[in-house]
């Protein structure tokens, strides 16, 4: 049993030997990796560091040479500065010294001026005492004598040459104006002939007047209640009649009622319906004849209220003349005057094309065309050369812009085209009479006549009462007169003849 217990024991010390040995061979192998590792990691440190090194010292050695050859430009530059600095100085020096010679040189001028100018006293003192002397006239009654001769020659001479420099300002302005406006109209070629609004709607038999009428007149009440026109139903056969001052509410009415007369089903609904639809087809016409428009005039930025007020124009005419198309003249002709007096064309065709806006408003805001159509353009922020060129072009208020100016023109030009405006004989010779009428109100005045229909007034004087001047005096009040009192496209030349006639009879 102590034998067994003692091999045992034996046997279990010989194992712990064995694993003794064993660890220490691991410990030793591991020491050994271990130390292994460290050199490697030493190593590569070392490698990292001197790699690092490396790099910075040619961060260093690269800065330090940036650093130099800046130094070597700022070098550079200092010495061409001293230079310059150098080059100033001298020049500054001699400019001191020519200075210097040239205040010595004045010094010296001036004492000789003063010395001269003594001596000029001197000889005028002399000549003023021997013409005091031969003249035997006090100082001052000789110098009053020379200085109204001065005066009068001073005056006849400053008359001549305003009287000249006018003359020749109203030759070259009225060359330029004759050449910039016949230019204008020779390159704007537009239609004078323009198709008025229709009032008179035809009948394709007279059975149709009793059915627009309707049962007790019903269907003609609904109609002119839906359209706000009067419907003039009289004995002419094949035709009614549709009065209005509306013309946009006129043509809704003719087309509405051409409309009905074609459906055959007339009756107050049917009214309604009809006239709802063509109001709503109006308003799209206006709105595209607005844009239309502007767009081939060039005018892209317009409010959509001016656009629309410019598309009423359509219907709306004046002494015969479409105010669509005079507007488009208008801005037509604006655009070529403006280019030929180097003007801004865009701003110049803007003025033209709004200067009648006022028109195609309703008849219930008051005010003239012009001014209610300048409220509108600026309550839309407008330029305020187009609110004063809308404003001013009959006159108004104060023209102050040239644009204004060209507007009254280009205006008259449109109107005043043969066969552009109508007028009735009655108010043809109405106004005739009224040239020769405000002509004779002249004190001295013997007849007038006008004649190139009322283009000239023709006024004949009583050579004994009237001279030359007041002649002159009276054709500017007859012209006058002619441009308070009446209104006229165009121009009207007054000349005024003095005529005295001296007749003997030899027998």
């Amino acid at each position: 049993m102590t034998a067994c217990i003692g091999i045992g024991f034996f046997i279990c010390l010989l194992f712990f030997k064995l694993r003794q040995i064993g660890n220490e061979r691991t410990s030793k192998n591991l020491i050994k990796e271990a130390k292994s590792q460290s050199e490697i990691i030493i190593k590569n440190a070392d490698i990292v560091a001197r790699e690092e090194i490396y790099k910075r010292r040619e961060a260093f050695e690269k800065e330090a040479q940036e650093t130099k050859q800046e130094l070597r430009h700022l070098e550079r530059r200092l010495s061409k500065r001293e230079d310059n600095l150098e080059r100033k100085i001298d020049l500054s020096t001699k400019k001191e010294k020519y200075l210097e010679n040239l205040a010595s040189n004045l010094s010296n001028k001036e004492r000789e001026s003063n010395k001269r100018r003594i001596e000029l006293d001197e000889l005028i003192q002399e000549e003023k005492g021997a013409l005091l002397r031969i003249s035997g006239l006090e100082k001052e009654s000789a110098e009053k004598l020379l200085l109204s001769r001065l005066e009068k020659e001073m005056e006849q001479e400053c008359a001549n040459l305003i009287e000249k420099h006018v003359q020749k300002a109203k030759e070259t302005a009225e060359a330029n104006a004759v050449s910039l406006i016949c230019t204008a109209i020779q390159r704007c070629t537009a239609n004078n002939t323009v198709d008025n609004v229709v009032s008179t709607i035809a009948l394709p038999s007279d059975e149709m007047k009793g059915r627009i009428i309707g049962r007790e007149g019903r269907n003609i009440r609904a109609f002119e209640k839906a359209t706000g026109i009067d419907v003039i139903v009289d004995d002419t056969p094949g035709s009614i009649v549709l009065s209005g001052f509306d013309s946009v509410r006129r043509e809704v009415a003719r087309v509405a009622i051409n409309k009905l007369i074609l459906d055959g089903r007339i009756h107050p609904t049917r009214i309604e319906e009809v006239v709802k639809d063509t109001e709503k087809e109006i308003d799209q016409i206006i709105q595209e004849t607005g844009k239309q428009t502007s767009f081939d005039l060039g005018i892209l930025d317009l409010p959509q209220e001016i656009s629309n007020l410019i598309g009423r124009l359509r219907y709306r005419t004046s002494y015969g003349q479409n105010q669509l198309q005079h507007s488009i003249e208008v801005s037509q002709l604006m655009g070529i005057l403006a280019g030929e007096l180097n003007l801004d064309s865009q701003l110049a065709k803007r003025c033209g094309l709004l200067h009648d806006i006022g028109k195609a408003v309703s008849g219930d805001v008051e005010g003239t065309h012009a001014l209610v159509g300048a409220d509108i353009a600026k309550r839309l922020d407008e330029k305020p050369e187009v609110v004063n060129a809308i404003a001013s072009h009959h006159e108004e208020v104060p023209v102050q812009t040239v644009y204004a100016v060209l507007v009254n023109a280009a205006d008259a030009i449109s109107a005043s085209r043969p066969g552009a405006r109508r007028e009735t004989l009655e108010k043809y010779i109405k106004r005739l009479e009224k040239l020769q009428s405000i002509a004779l109100s002249f004190n001295g005045v013997e007849s007038a006549y006008a004649i190139q229909a009322g283009r000239e007034v023709r006024v004949i004087v009583h050579p004994d009462k009237v001279g030359d001047n007041l002649a002159a005096k009276i054709c500017h009040d007859v012209a006058k007169g002619i441009e308070d009192e009446l209104e006229y496209p165009g121009e009207v030349t007054v000349t005024v003849i003095r005529e005295k006639r001296i007749v003997e009879k030899a027998r």
